[in-house]
């Protein structure tokens, strides 16, 4: 009696051949795949919650990074948009570093784009967040008692005086006193005169009777 034990060994072998044949043409492909540079740390990390927004963000890769013009982009932006980036980003083997300039408040989202060393560009994107400042507390103005009102005292408009204008009257009295003098002089000067004639006609008279006799 024949059996087909043998072909059915000689089967086997083949269609195991061929299994691994094609799971080979599966996992060739897939292997430069997964050979690319991937993001290995970054500080500050994902989803952390910081004081403050720090001086600079440094990715860390798991393969050097090409260094070239226009090659490496980080965006760093908070939650209203604003950019937060301070220049260019340096790269330095694995590490890419992106200075930063505040401040900022609230969720703050980095997205980055490098080329690694076999000339693949990667990308991704993260965040973390950076309390808000807290809002100063309005100090309340204190409102000011009104005062009594003050009635405003008259004020008194003082008119100068003008000097009197000297008069006459107030003239220096000498010129009068001299006219005076002088009139009773004249007078005196007039009563003495008639007085000499008077006395000199009464003695010719009597000089004149007395040669008659």
């Amino acid at each position: 009696m024949i059996t087909s034990s043998a072909p059915r060994r000689r089967t086997l072998p083949a269609f195991l051949a061929a299994a691994a044949v094609a799971l080979a043409a599966l996992l060739i492909p897939a292997a430069p795949a997964s050979a690319h540079d991937e993001l290995v740390s970054s500080d500050p990390s994902a989803d952390a919650v910081l004081d403050a927004l720090p001086p600079q963000i440094t990715l860390t890769y798991s393969a050097d990074i090409l260094d070239a013009d226009g090659a490496t982009v980080i965006q760093v932006t908070d939650a209203a948009g604003t950019a937060l980036t301070d220049g260019a980003a340096t790269v330095s083997g694995t590490v890419v570093t992106q200075a930063l300039a505040g401040p900022a408040s609230g969720v703050v989202t980095v997205v980055w784009r490098v080329v690694s060393g076999d000339g693949h560009p990667i990308d991704g994107t993260f965040s973390f967040t950076v309390p808000a400042a807290p809002t100063p507390t309005a100090t309340p103005t204190p409102t000011e008692t009104p005062s009594a009102t003050s009635t405003p005292e008259p004020t008194v408009t003082v008119t100068a005086t003008p000097a009197p204008a000297e008069s006459t009257s107030d003239a220096s009295p000498l010129p009068w006193i001299l006219l005076a003098v002088a009139a009773v002089l004249v007078v005196g000067a007039l009563v003495w005169v008639a007085l000499a004639r008077g006395r000199g006609g009464s003695s010719g008279s009597g000089s004149a009777g007395s040669a008659g006799r």
